[in-house]
């Protein structure tokens, strides 16, 4: 372990003792200090920071290097107090602008093409079944695929039909009621898990091929390498991505509201908790994130003003 990755260590656990949320500086910094490794500087500079802020491994615009500049900036001044050549890159030198990217919406035939694709090709049977299992779970529910990760076995509760999601985004908890369905599949599940994995390493819900917790890189990369194969989103305007599948839930839940004349303006609260949001405004959203619901929504207002004047 170099120095830098000590440090590093040091960093995390310090800013987690002060109850900072972390996900950015864990994902990210890690390949930071790689990059700074791999070129022989001995701490953070402002150059340095930059060229590895600026990589990217698509040519779209996204947030991804003005969120990598804001972690480095945070190791950076932890650094410079144990480093004094520590340069603290300075502010504005990549300024972060809100971009929503338009998700895309997966039809019901693509969860299953996704979940077929998983189940056939790939060739060990448990990760298989964990893939598969996966998809399902993420389309059926809205949940992050960070906190379908995170499941252990106690959180899956079979005899209420209820997920336990520990301290997830924004450090909340929540319980997440499930579909008779979607809860025998977990059951199916934990019974090949068991039969192929008996001696797992972790007491994650999700297990992978070294008995441990499943890796987010390892599936997102697998999640990638599904979607190509089944020739999803091959041609559309925003590429397939696994979050997508929480945005999908999301939409397909308002659009059934709307079908059946529910009153969504007063469910959209519950919604949010469902999902676990901070507020209502981020469940908003949705409404326009999709073009028919932003004309069931329109129609539906439009059909409250005729109906207050007339």
């Amino acid at each position: 372990m170099s120095e830098l990755e000590k440090d590093l260590v040091n960093y995390l656990q310090l800013r987690h003792s002060l109850g900072h949320e972390l996900a950015d500086s864990h994902r990210l910094l890690p390949g930071f200090v790689l990059f700074l490794d791999t070129r022989g500087c001995a701490t953070i500079t402002t150059k340095a920071a930059l060229e590895w802020s600026q990589q990217s491994s698509t040519v779209a615009p996204s947030s991804v290097g003005p969120r990598r500049m804001t972690a480095a900036r945070g190791f950076a001044r932890y650094l410079a107090g144990i480093y004094p050549e520590t340069e603290v890159p300075p502010l504005g030198l990549m300024p972060h602008r809100q971009r929503w990217r338009l998700p895309f919406i997966y039809s019901a035939d693509d969860i299953e093409a996704l979940m077929s694709q998983a189940r056939h090709s790939i060739a060990q049977p448990l990760r298989a079944e964990t893939y598969e299992t996966l998809i399902g779970l993420l389309a059926a529910t809205g949940l992050r695929i960070g906190e379908a990760i995170k499941l252990d076995r106690s959180d899956v509760d079979s005899k209420e039909k209820l997920l336990l999601i520990r301290e997830s985004k924004f450090g909340k908890s929540r319980l997440v009621p499930l579909q008779e369905s979607t809860m025998e599949a977990l059951i199916s599940y934990a019974v090949v898990r068991d039969e192929l994995q008996p001696s797992p390493l972790d007491a994650s819900f999700f297990v992978s091929l070294t008995r441990k917790r499943l890796c987010y890189q390892v599936v997102s990369h697998t999640f990638r390498h599904l979607v190509t194969a089944a020739g999803i989103g091959a041609d559309a305007p925003s590429a397939p991505r696994i979050h997508d599948l929480r945005h999908r839930f999301a939409i397909e839940t308002l659009l059934s509201w709307y079908h059946s004349d529910e009153d969504v303006q007063a469910k959209i609260p519950a919604l949010s908790t469902y999902l676990g949001h901070r507020e209502p405004a981020s469940t908003y959203w949705y409404l326009s994130a999709a073009p028919e619901l932003l004309a069931l929504a329109a129609a539906r207002q439009d059909a409250h003003w005729i109906k207050a004047h007339s």
